[in-house]
């Protein structure tokens, strides 16, 4: 399994399934980030959070522990 916190910078992956429950699937749901949408990763922090993505044409900030529930092919 494949999440989107291990995607290299510059890459796009599709989203496969997301992880969670409640609230936090629901915040992750609510960036438009849901299966079968390409997610582009544009930059990560120094640190790696949070990390920079494009989501159906959205610039978008995503905590790594949020990025770790989205699996991606």
């Amino acid at each position: 399994m494949k999440t989107l916190k291990e995607v290299a910078v510059g890459s796009t992956a599709k989203v496969k399934k997301l992880h969670g429950e409640g609230a936090v699937k629901r915040r992750i749901m609510d960036m438009g980030i849901t299966k079968g949408v390409e997610v582009k990763v544009q930059k990560v922090a120094p640190l790696g959070d949070p990390m920079e993505v494009t989501v159906r044409g959205y610039q978008l900030s995503v905590r790594k522990a949020d990025a770790q529930m989205v699996e991606v092919e």
